[in-house]
């Protein structure tokens, strides 16, 4: 199996690579502004993987790098939220764009399967656990209505040109070689400041997070699904293509104040007195309350291996060593 990722030196996708390196050659699509060489080194000294050090939204590089492949995973996007109330087109071109273009040059190369990085934030400002037929209230960030814009995309293309794709859409995904949420910009401002951590909003907000190993898991269970219902023969008639959605995250859920604790008696300043902004978000466009079901997932026959508090506590862990050595 030839696999492509876009995004394939970043957070995610260096833990995907890890797994997919064993099924076949692994071509990694990254302009390595957030991905490292070194969370990926080891593959490419092997040979096992390829890096193609350019950018998504160059559509002619991207076409030319994809030729040949069987499978795509699109994990490329703008890794913190936050960014998009600085930079109002950061979503648009990394997002949306960025997807336009990786669907386009799957139809230009005749590249059928597609796995796509999506985010529970297209559920909008709810508390109320959803499931994937639960949308209603749209996104209320930039980055959300980058990923509920990918969706529309993919799914016009899978009813247009034939594609078989599977959404993911994650809860909030933590672990080592983080490049981005709560805990590592806990553990920064901690290696800072020493004395205290100022934590924006009330430290009610509370979200479901998942580990990137059960992350990097579904990926590959949902990948081996789609192809076992396309051998099935389950795509539409005449150019329609297979479209499956999951919710892929924990049920239960952990709070920014637990996280915080974590964090201070992990560090160390293990006396450092937390200070809260207040308020119940962190910043515009912040979902304070989020809940996924992953009924359908387990339905399909995957669960995640660890709850949203085992997650946090093990990516904690990780990422003290990485900040403070």
């Amino acid at each position: 199996m030839r696999s492509f990722i876009v995004g394939g030196a970043g957070f995610i996708g260096s833990h995907l690579t890890d797994k997919l390196v064993e099924h076949g050659p692994v071509t990694i699509y990254d302009n390595l502004s957030v991905g490292k060489l070194e969370f990926v080194g080891g593959h490419l000294s092997s040979g096992a993987a390829t890096l193609v050090s350019k950018d998504a939204l160059d559509l002619t590089a991207l076409t030319e790098a994809m030729a040949g492949h069987d499978v795509v995973f699109h994990l490329a996007a703008n890794p913190e939220a936050r960014w998009g109330l600085e930079r109002t087109r950061l979503d648009l071109e990394q997002g949306t764009i960025a997807t336009y273009n990786v669907v386009e040059a799957m139809r230009l190369n005749g590249v059928k399967q597609l796995v796509f990085s999506s985010s529970g934030t297209v559920y909008g400002d709810t508390a109320e656990p959803c499931g994937e037929r639960d949308l209603g209230i749209l996104p209320i960030s930039l980055y959300g209505a980058s990923k509920f814009a990918g969706e529309a995309l993919i799914s016009a293309y899978v009813e247009c040109f034939g594609l078989n794709a599977i959404i993911f859409r994650f809860g909030n995904v933590v672990g080592p070689r983080g490049t981005h949420g709560a805990a590592l910009d806990f553990l920064k401002k901690l290696r800072d400041a020493k004395t205290y951590l100022e934590v924006l909003g009330d430290g009610r907000q509370a979200k479901p997070y998942l580990h990137v190993t059960d992350c990097a898991a579904g990926l590959c269970f949902g990948l081996a699904h789609l192809q076992k219902t396309i051998a099935a023969g389950a795509s539409g008639k005449g150019p329609r293509g297979q479209l499956s959605i999951y919710n892929l995250s924990p049920a239960d859920f952990t709070s920014v104040r637990r996280i915080a604790e974590l964090c201070v008696a992990a560090s160390p300043y293990p006396q450092a007195e937390i200070r809260y902004t207040g308020g119940e978000r962190g910043w515009p466009g912040d979902v304070p309350q989020s809940r996924l079901k992953p009924d359908a997932l387990a339905a399909a026959g995957f669960r995640v291996q660890y709850t949203s508090d085992d997650a946090v506590q093990m990516a904690v862990r990780a990422l003290t060593k990485e900040v403070f050595g």
